[in-house]
């Protein structure tokens, strides 16, 4: 009897090792696995130990009309010619392309998982229609998945899915939190603080993801301009420009900033940071909470959907309203004094992202779901 046949399309190869990575590895042991993404790097999987070769298709994260149809028309192809049995798209061009060309090529399962809308910060016609789009994504979708409760909830009031038409699996995220990767770790603590010449005893709040003003970066930068002695870490690739704007943003503590670009070793930074801080304006579920929170971090982030589900207001960190340096610095400022408060949110913190975000858990689920689905629509 012949496996089954999954792809996984995404529009970035970050993106599969951020979310996809341990979903594959498993997944080969019961499926003929392909992958595709819009990278060069067709063999970047093998070199992380996982035997499934990358397909390049330009996907692109902006609306670039022509590129798209060409890669849907690229898709379809491809659908066509390997006969899928389920396809699984994440990130947002990856869906509505994928969704498109599996319909037409007749893949019975295609599954698509938001994590989070753009549309959301936006007014006008670029939020109608970007809305527009992730709902054709649904219904051109056979399931939809949402990587949060809140953020389900919220595609369903906004009428973007219909409320018995997307799920959460396990108790959301896409990927879950690795627990052997993302832990404390003594001897990367003392190693990063040495090569940003910061002492052992200084409080580091960290950021960790894409440079972006929707992330609330500019808000960080003017908070933490109020938050005498600590130190500041920026880790993440530059995607606007920012890097200037936050020093200027940040003023006389901008001697306090540390930037690091991409990097592979999230963990590091983690263990070597005491708060994570993420003022997000939209977000699908805020991975990097947990992932720090396994590390023993405590968290300041937004109160809006997503980041709702990863931090539990005064217990594991600290929500604040999004747009709002003062309060972020009132926060910041609370947890920069007190030792005691960040060892004991983040113990918590730590104990929560173990308990309800295994990333064992959420492969298995994920593969679950793929069974169930496949079995279901023979």
């Amino acid at each position: 009897m012949s496996r089954p046949r999954l792809c996984y399309v995404v529009s970035s190869e970050i993106t599969v090792k951020a979310f996809l990575l341990e979903h594959i590895r498993a997944a080969v042991a019961g499926y003929d696995v392909s992958v595709v993404a819009n990278t060069p790097d067709t063999s970047a999987l093998r070199a992380l130990g996982v035997p499934v070769d990358i397909t390049p298709v330009a996907i692109e994260r902006r609306i670039a009309p022509l590129a798209d149809l060409a890669a849907l028309w690229a898709l379809y192809r491809y659908f066509r010619r390997e006969r899928f049995d389920l396809v699984h798209s994440v990130t947002p061009k990856a869906g509505l392309l994928a969704a498109l060309a599996g319909a037409l090529a007749g893949v019975r399962v295609r599954l698509h998982t938001f994590t989070g809308q753009v549309w959301a910060t936006r007014a006008g016609f670029g939020r109608w229609l970007l809305k527009r789009i992730d709902a054709f994504t649904g219904a051109a979708c056979t399931h939809v998945l949402a990587d949060s409760g809140s953020q389900r909830e919220f595609l369903v009031m906004e009428g973007v899915v219909a409320a018995d038409g997307i799920e959460v699996l396990a108790q959301g995220s896409v990927n879950g939190v690795d627990a052997g990767r993302f832990k404390p770790d003594a001897a990367a603590r003392a190693r990063i603080r040495v090569e940003w010449g910061v002492a052992p005893d200084a409080v580091v709040f960290l950021y960790l993801g894409r440079l972006t003003v929707d992330k609330g970066l500019l808000d960080l930068a003017r908070a933490f301009a109020g938050v005498p002695g600590a130190v500041l870490a920026m880790v993440g690739p530059d995607e606007e420009g920012l890097t200037e704007r936050i020093r200027a943003a940040c003023a006389g503590a901008a001697g306090r900033l540390r930037f690091v670009g991409y990097t592979g070793e999230p963990q590091a930074y983690m263990a070597a940071a005491d708060v994570f801080v993420l003022p997000s304006y939209r977000e699908g579920f805020g991975s990097t909470v947990i992932e720090a929170a396994a590390c023993g971090l405590p968290a300041i982030a937004s109160r809006i959907y997503g980041l709702t589900d990863a931090v539990v207001d005064g217990a594991t960190g600290f929500l604040v309203p999004p747009r709002d340096p003062a309060a972020l610095a009132q926060r910041m400022r609370e947890l920069a004094a007190d030792a005691s408060l960040r060892l004991r949110l983040g113990a918590a913190a730590r104990e929560r992202a173990l308990r309800d975000f295994s990333q064992v858990t959420l492969t298995r689920a994920t593969l679950a779901y793929y069974e169930l689905n496949l079995a279901r629509s023979r």
